[in-house]
């Protein structure tokens, strides 16, 4: 219709003549549907609202008096309430062409001022914060002209001096010779990999070389091992036949010896061991035989030594006996003198014979050859035995002898039981 406008979606229709206002504003903002326009009374103007891209490019100057050329771009666009619309409309509806440009002096304003105190460092480190910085710097201004700023992006930071460039030199130099030595390294792995790929390509043609020549061999050995199974076949047959005959000789000569060990060996085995036992039965009859007749001398030896010392005992007991006899026969022949009795005279000579008897008595015993069992002690019964007999003569002279006359007594008591 020629007075229906209806504005596009990026569009804000101003219609201006209205009574109808909103708010503060004198003239009425329509967006997003149309709206009847009356000629003549009303007249229509178009704000766009699409997005705008501004273009800084300013000389600053940082904390350390550095000259920088910065390169910056911004996004903005008319804010889409009414409020925003109607700033944008008194400042930029007749100039909406240079909208941009208006923007961009406005933003590089607050940049010479954001990077007047700040070093180049934080410059180059920290763009995003010299850019939120300028955003919040004319935020208020951008307001005021109904602008929303959507990004603000530092773009180049240009350095006339070269101070940016020998800041970075050291870094740079670094970076090169990192990137030498990486180089470096890169042409040495090479170099060491072609080495291996052609020590590899070696050992291949190596290998490849010996499994030919194994190759080679083997069918030569299987044509001389074809060439050679005849003969083979032959001398395999011969070594059976030596071998089973070198079985049968071993066993005839296993059975010889086993006829020799029980034909000669176990009887002359058998014939030896006799001898053996025999000869140590003998043996040890002749040691007890010496054994015996040791024992044999040894006790007549000691029985001789006994005897000697047994005569010696009675010896000396007749002797001991005669003496006493003697002293009594010599008191009888003094009594009988002194009496005058011829019968105690001539007991008197029969006492002085009696130690000449009993010596010659001891005397035949000592040269007799008799066996004392009971040692001293027999012997000394014995010479007592004679004293006795002896001493019996005596009392039956004394018996035809008167009283006046008697002839004195030996003591036998004396020796009775007691040689010695």
């Amino acid at each position: 219709m020629l007075f229906w406008h209806v504005p596009a979606p990026n569009e804000a229709l101003l219609i201006s003549g209205s009574k109808r206002q909103a708010q503060d504003t004198q003239f009425r903002i329509v967006t997003g549907h149309g709206s009847f326009v009356m000629p003549v009374k009303q007249k229509a103007r178009m704000l766009s609202l699409a997005l705008r891209e501004a273009e800084i490019a300013e000389d600053c100057v940082t904390q350390q008096g550095i000259r920088l050329t910065v390169r910056a771009v911004t996004v903005f666009k008319v804010g889409d309430d009414h409020l925003s619309i109607a700033n944008a409309a008194r400042r930029f509806l007749a100039e909406q062409a240079r909208m941009e440009e208006l923007v961009g002096r406005i933003f590089a304003g607050h940049l010479r001022s954001i990077i007047g105190g700040l070093t180049v460092e934080q410059i180059i480190r920290e763009r995003d914060r010299v850019a939120q910085e300028v955003k919040a710097g004319s935020h208020t201004e951008m307001e005021k002209l109904g602008i929303v700023v959507d990004a603000l992006q530092i773009q180049e930071i240009e350095d006339a001096t070269g101070y940016i460039t020998n800041l970075a030199a050291p870094h740079a130099a670094a970076v090169a010779s990192q990137a030498r030595i990486a180089q470096a390294r890169a042409d040495q792995e090479a170099a060491q990999r072609e080495q291996e790929a052609a020590a590899l390509k070696a050992q291949y043609e190596r290998d490849t070389a010996i499994k030919r020549a194994g190759f080679v061999a083997e069918t030569e050995q299987a044509n001389a091992a074809a060439s050679q199974a005849g003969p083979l076949a032959q001398a395999r047959a011969t070594q059976e036949v030596i071998e089973e005959q070198t079985q049968l000789a071993r066993r005839q000569a296993d059975l010889a010896a086993q006829r020799l060990e029980a034909e000669v060996r176990r009887p002359a085995d058998a014939e030896a061991y006799k001898q053996r036992t025999l000869a140590e039965a003998q043996r040890d009859r002749a040691k007890f035989e010496a054994e015996g007749d040791a024992y044999r001398r040894t006790t007549l030896a000691t029985a001789e030594a006994q005897a000697v010392r047994v005569q010696a005992d009675g010896a000396a007991y007749a002797e001991r006996t005669t003496a006493d006899a003697q002293a009594a026969a010599n008191n009888a022949r003094a009594e009988s003198l002194r009496g005058g009795a011829q019968e105690l005279i001539a007991a008197n000579r029969v006492v002085e014979n009696l130690p000449a008897l009993v010596d010659a008595a001891a005397r035949g015993l000592a040269g007799a050859n008799l066996t004392v069992l009971n040692g001293s002690e027999g012997l000394a019964q014995v010479a007592t035995g004679i004293v006795g007999q002896g001493l019996a003569i005596f009392d039956a002279l004394k018996q035809v002898t008167p009283r006046g006359g008697e002839v004195a007594r030996p003591d036998a008591s004396k020796g009775e039981g007691e040689p010695g």
